[in-house]
């Protein structure tokens, strides 16, 4: 079959369910930055691997999760079939996970003392940028969950991420022996 459809040409496009909305609605929207987000954690995940770092394991299966995101995402609850609900459901399990993650790493790096920027080598500052496009996502997801669209652990799985993008790129700094950049407020 051909790569392209021609259904989506007049601007709108099909969710799980079969239902057809306009390409700039917000489940759209929220697919394309959770795409986002798992292209930015690839990239995050080859300059990683290219550093040696363990924890690329970790990335590939935050990479497999987000298409569960997405899948949740768009199966709207208002018009999802059990059927759809049972294929598309997100159960906590995920969010407990990468809390024992963050934990693990966070037991191995020294308190943070001021505002670091997105800095210390390659690793670390895709998985700064990684955490960034993480927060927008959850930011288009929240009103999904809050339409009652999307299911609340979607949202707490994004949020958590956030986290864990941020303490594995502290610790690629301090595993690559890079330096991060501190904030310091320009004097006017």
């Amino acid at each position: 079959p051909k790569i392209y459809t021609k259904t989506g040409d007049k601007g709108f496009s099909s969710t799980y369910t079969g239902e057809r909305r306009s390409k700039d609605d917000q489940v759209f929207e929220a697919l394309g930055t959770t795409d986002e987000l798992s292209s930015a954690v690839g990239i995050a995940s080859e300059l990683s691997q290219e550093s040696g770092h363990t924890f690329v394991q970790q990335l590939h299966k935050i990479q497999c999760m987000l298409q569960d995101v997405g899948s949740n995402i768009a199966t709207p609850l208002s018009s999802a079939r059990e059927a759809h609900l049972k294929r598309t459901s997100f159960s906590e399990k995920p969010v407990l996970e990468l809390e024992q993650w963050i934990d693990k790493y966070s037991d191995q790096l020294p308190p943070l003392t001021a505002f670091i920027l997105p800095s210390g080598g390659k690793s670390s500052a895709a998985l700064h940028f990684s955490r960034a496009v993480c927060r927008r996502a959850e930011r288009c997801v929240v009103p999904l969950v809050q339409a009652g669209e999307a299911d609340a652990n979607v949202a707490k799985y994004l949020n958590r991420l956030s986290d864990f993008l941020f303490v594995l790129a502290r610790y690629a700094a301090m595993k690559e022996g890079k330096e991060e950049k501190i904030y310091t407020k320009s004097e006017p």
